[in-house]
């Protein structure tokens, strides 16, 4: 059994991350922001944690962590003449800095085991403009650069990798997916001709946290349906 920490686990990629990570008889600590999930998993133990803010110590966690992933994200599309600097700087306080706090925060526990791997989130819009994009792509850009750097530097111990994905169907998306037009559109979009699932993505947390992925770091890995690469 190994340990992990999901911050963000309590729905979307992250609850679906922890519940494949309990079924198979590891025991995961998943941070939630306000709400718990309605049914609770006994592999899964929860705590609040509020992104980026908190200023909590990780000291309830055990000594050892064999994995962590960092699921907290926005999805804000405006035009860019309407972002205020401000705006841009609170995107990066989520979904950068808050990433560079637990990371540091952790790192002693990180080390204590014999490998371990770190799995952060961007967005296929870092690689492939959008209109109205521009908030989101700068914040993923620096983690981008942020998990190719620590890859780097913590090799090799800890392994560091980052999953793109494209539109995925989960609480954070539901705004663009609130009527079936706009999910049949979104789907036709992609090359597979579907939106992805949080246990798409999951499964890609799950790769890139074990053993399988054991020679893989520093990778950005394109969960996509094919909008990145394929002209369908």
């Amino acid at each position: 059994m190994k340990n992990y920490l999901i911050i963000g686990g309590s729905s979307g990629i992250g609850l679906a991350s922890a519940e494949l990570l309990a079924k198979d008889g590891h025991h995961v600590y998943a941070s939630y922001n306000s709400t718990l999930p309605r049914d609770q998993n006994s592999g899964i133990s929860y705590f609040k944690y509020k992104v980026p803010d908190d200023e909590s110590t990780f000291d309830h966690l055990p000594e050892k962590l064999d994995g962590l992933v960092y699921c907290p994200g926005a999805i804000n599309l405006m035009p860019f003449n309407r972002i205020k600097p401000e705006i841009f700087a609170s995107d990066f306080e989520l979904q950068l800095i808050g990433a560079v706090k637990v990371i540091q925060a952790v790192l002693p526990k990180l080390k204590a085991a014999e490998t371990s791997s770190v799995v952060l989130f961007s967005t296929i819009a870092v690689q492939k403009g959008f209109n109205f994009h521009s908030l989101v792509a700068a914040s993923k850009g620096a983690v981008e650069g942020l998990t190719r750097a620590l890859a780097a530097e913590f090799a090799p111990k800890i392994r560091v990798n980052c999953i793109a994905p494209s539109l995925t169907d989960t609480p954070l998306a539901q705004r663009l997916l609130r009527t079936p037009g706009k999910k049949e559109g979104n789907a036709q979009r992609h090359p597979l001709k579907r939106i992805g699932k949080a246990s798409d993505m999951a499964n890609a947390v799950i790769f890139l946290l074990g053993e399988n992925s054991g020679w893989v770091t520093g990778q950005v890995l394109k969960i996509d349906g094919g909008l990145s690469a394929i002209n369908a």
